[in-house]
């Protein structure tokens, strides 16, 4: 089943893709691979979901910042290709939380965002590489930052 068939099957809402608000490109293209920018967990109301995972936020919440910080990329992505049926396999992510020094759950809070990439490709296709990290500071107080590397056809 298609990328795009998949997205609707599963009635899955992208937010609009966001725009750079720095000095770089949201993808970049080289050979058959693509290069995501760092994305944030970008809503349908343009607004973002902010918090500290280990202060004001739960693991849950965290989870759901990671599942709509996919969800954007998934956005950006199509703006970028035309279609997410470009994408043949997810190859690599890196996530960032926002978190206090004691919360050390950083990969189940990216298992938010690489879950989606696994109902839209299945599990051989939509689970690549992938790191979790805490820091204690993203832009504008984002819960999540999210970048990575797509293969592409």
């Amino acid at each position: 089943m298609s990328a795009e068939k998949r997205l609707a099957e599963l009635g899955l809402e992208l937010p609009p893709a966001p725009k750079p608000v720095g000095l770089y490109k949201p993808v970049v293209v080289v050979g058959n691979l693509a290069y995501v920018s760092g994305h944030g967990p970008l809503q349908s109301d343009g607004s973002l979901i902010k918090g500290r995972l280990g202060a004001d936020m739960t693991l849950e919440q965290g989870q759901a910042a990671a599942r709509q910080t996919g969800l954007a990329i998934l956005a950006t992505l199509r703006n970028s290709l035309g279609s997410l049926d470009r994408v043949t396999r997810v190859v690599k992510l890196l996530g960032l939380v926002r978190s206090t020094d004691e919360f050390d759950q950083q990969p189940a809070v990216i298992n938010g965002c690489s879950q989606v990439f696994a109902d839209i490709w299945g599990t051989d296709l939509g689970i690549g590489t992938r790191s979790a990290l805490g820091t204690n500071s993203l832009p504008s107080g984002i819960a999540v930052e999210v970048e990575g590397i797509f293969e592409i056809q």
